[in-house]
């Protein structure tokens, strides 16, 4: 039997590049792998915690939705779903609140970075977010959990409550265990020394930008004062990130990129890195643009992804009412 994998992305605007290659990219080849029980979900609870607009909210949901399929998640091989949609994500959570140490969430170092970044917006929601993220994951019993480096703190919490339940109430959780992936990271294309953020849309790209936007903001990118196409982070941060992006699109090595584009400038490598990622995302940006025209396919996808996880959420609570003693 298939081992169970879990993992969501929160439903907070368009997908970057960087969030393509660090999340859901990674999603299909796990997917396609055909190693894993996959379940995929779109973490809209776990979005409210950050300022948002109710009207904007619905849109959010059904374009992330959109993405997962044109991207290449199926229905017919993953469980996919928006967490909203299971009661029991939200009733297991609180179940998992009165076991929880407040001392031990309190240490979580993510709590205190988002604090920073959203200082008018402490709210008790980022606190306990870790708590909502191990109802994820262990309600579906996932064996396994895509992360990168900054969510395993989350994930080593979600397995000590899983083992802490386990101990006190008689066996019922899975405990998670990681799964490391190497994510590129992707600098902003006109702040080579800050990370890529949808908060500085002109030094980001998107994988819904259009040709012609893709072109422009790659043309424009910062570089250096030099002329060699060549990878080095301290001397050419701007034509190092771009390279980062060639070889993760083209799956070709660094050294490989470096030595095609030898004596070549600063120009023909960005036109060419246009051309590549236009080609990689046309296919794409088909299926999106028809997914969007049929809200109600999408919809009906939605329906039929929620039907299937709260039939596996809801034999979970069962298990875990009863041995809670609830009736």
């Amino acid at each position: 039997m298939k081992p169970n994998l879990l993992s969501g992305i929160q439903p907070t605007g368009r997908l970057h590049l960087g969030n393509y290659l660090g999340a859901l990219d990674n999603f299909v080849k796990l997917q396609n792998s055909g190693r894993y029980n996959c379940f995929f979900f779109i973490a809209d609870l776990h979005s409210l915690t950050e300022d948002f607009k109710p009207k904007d909210k619905n849109q959010q949901i059904l374009n992330l939705m959109a993405d997962y399929l044109a991207a290449g998640l199926d229905p017919k091989k993953s469980t996919i779903f928006i967490q909203s949609q299971v009661s029991a994500n939200s009733e297991l959570a609180w179940i998992l609140n009165t076991i929880t140490p407040f001392g031990e969430l309190s240490r979580m170092t993510q709590f205190k970075d988002k604090s920073k970044d959203q200082a008018s917006n402490i709210n008790v929601g980022l606190f306990s977010y870790p708590i909502l993220m191990t109802a994820d994951v262990i309600l579906y019993d996932a064996h396994f959990v895509p992360v990168g480096e900054d969510q395993i703190q989350h994930l080593e919490l979600s397995r000590s409550l899983a083992r802490k339940f386990n101990k006190r109430f008689g066996k019922t959780f899975v405990e998670p265990q990681p799964l490391l992936t190497e994510v590129p990271r992707l600098m902003s294309l006109n702040n080579p020394s800050k990370k890529m953020s949808k908060s500085q849309p002109q030094g980001c790209l998107f994988i819904d930008d259009s040709p012609a936007i893709v072109k422009k903001k790659i043309m424009s990118a910062t570089t250096d004062s030099g002329k060699e196409i060549k990878y080095d982070l301290k001397k050419k941060a701007g034509i190092s990130n771009m390279i980062t992006i060639y070889a993760a699109l083209s799956e070709k090595s660094i050294k490989g990129i470096e030595k095609e584009f030898n004596g070549e400038s600063y120009a023909v490598f960005k036109k060419s890195l246009a051309k590549l990622i236009n080609k990689y995302f046309a296919d794409y940006l088909k299926k999106k643009k028809a997914l969007l025209a049929n809200p109600s396919k999408l919809k009906k996808i939605v329906n039929q992804g929620a039907k299937k996880a709260n039939k596996i959420a809801n034999s979970k609570m069962n298990k875990v009412r009863d041995h809670l003693g609830l009736l």
